[in-house]
């Protein structure tokens, strides 16, 4: 019966991870610890192995690869090995209570800034003198980029994958968009990248903690999430870059109430 329900709930996170560019891992925690009965610090480990190869598969539709700034998503994710290499081996440590509770804490509050950064666009993008105002570029040129802003968000968005099992794709669209200056398409295509390395590096780090993971069911919502992911991609051409930022701030803030009533309900 878990191994059915890891399918179909696997599928579903795909096409959101696909679609967005991140969301694998604040859905896949909490699904795994309350729907298929994991233990939290396990969940945490085999969320990466569920985001890590969805966000490979999210990679492989054409449209997708063509968004993907893979020099910036390479150098931001390299970065962030340290700090995932750190989270990993410290989460392992933490009572499970604390670490969901903090979870629904970061998620709240990325959610509440990714809404107002919606808003705003949507607001610019709907007022009568937008088509009047000068547009900003899509990305900013290396030179104008805060490297020690980078750095440390980079850091940041390694430690908590490692720490709580997420790809940090909804830390990192957010820095890409707001100190890259990408938008929001590029952003989340980018941020697969960013989210397959860290994943990657944070599994490795888990090496030796202790952490019993389930394969069979594992594998099997990886599989789904996967295939999810494949056609989740397109989507994103359908939709306007504040939808998805809108869209990408309901789910946090909706994950995050979900989690935070099945933790201390």
């Amino acid at each position: 019966m878990m191994v059915v329900l890891s399918l179909f709930i696997g599928l579903g996170v795909g096409v959101m991870v696909g679609a967005l560019g991140a969301g694998g891992g604040i859905l896949s925690v909490p699904i795994l610890v309350y729907l298929l009965n994991q233990d939290p610090h396990a969940a945490t480990a085999e969320s990466l192995v569920i985001v890590g190869l969805t966000a490979l598969a999210s990679m492989s539709s054409p449209r997708r690869w063509a968004d993907i700034h893979f020099r910036d998503g390479s150098v931001f994710a390299l970065i962030s090995i340290v700090g995932a290499v750190a989270g990993s081996r410290v989460s392992p440590f933490v009572p499970a209570q604390w670490l969901m509770g903090s979870f629904c804490v970061l998620l709240a509050v990325v959610g509440v800034v990714m809404a107002r950064v919606g808003w705003s666009a949507r607001r610019q993008q709907h007022s009568p003198h937008a088509g009047c105002l000068p547009q900003p570029e899509a990305s900013t040129r290396p030179t104008q980029r805060s490297w020690v802003r980078i750095c440390t968000a980079a850091t940041a968005t390694g430690f908590l994958t490692g720490f709580f099992g997420v790809g940090g794709g909804f830390i990192v669209v957010p820095i890409l968009t707001l100190v890259l200056g990408m938008a929001m398409r590029t952003a989340s295509a980018t941020s697969l990248v960013v989210m397959a390395i860290t994943a990657a590096s944070g599994l490795l780090a888990r090496v030796g903690t202790g952490v019993d993971v389930d394969w069979l069911v594992t594998l099997t919502f990886a599989a789904a999430s996967m295939c999810g992911g494949m056609f989740g991609g397109p989507l994103t051409r359908k939709a306007r870059g504040y939808q998805l930022t809108l869209a990408f701030a309901v789910l946090l803030l909706g994950v995050a109430t979900a989690t935070a009533v099945e933790t201390f309900g």
